[in-house]
């Protein structure tokens, strides 16, 4: 009898068996719950980031259909000017008289 727990040894290590798989249970659930909040807030925040670009989208697509456009440019027949003669401020030479 020599292998032979006593009882009280054998109730005391039923009672630890007990506490570790409460413990153990107690775990398993807190980390369930934190996945599933985990997998929550990314479904939030993929919801929302894609509102906000939309968002953008919209308003730029908006933006742009409000305001005119520039007008653009057309090519105009334009005249070149012409040089004009320049008054000459020097006296013409003077040939002396023939004589």
């Amino acid at each position: 009898m020599a292998g032979r727990r006593p009882t009280n040894a054998r109730e005391q290590r039923a009672r630890l068996d007990q506490e570790r798989a409460r413990a153990y249970a107690a775990r398993r659930d807190w980390h369930a719950g934190i996945q599933r909040r985990r997998l929550r807030d990314n479904a939030v925040a993929i919801v929302a980031g894609s509102i906000v670009v939309l968002a953008a989208i919209v308003s730029q697509v908006v933006h742009a259909e409000v305001t005119a456009p520039a007008p653009k440019p057309t090519p105009s027949a334009t005249t070149t000017p012409t040089p004009s003669p320049v008054p000459s401020t020097v006296a013409p030479a003077t040939t002396p008289p023939a004589g």
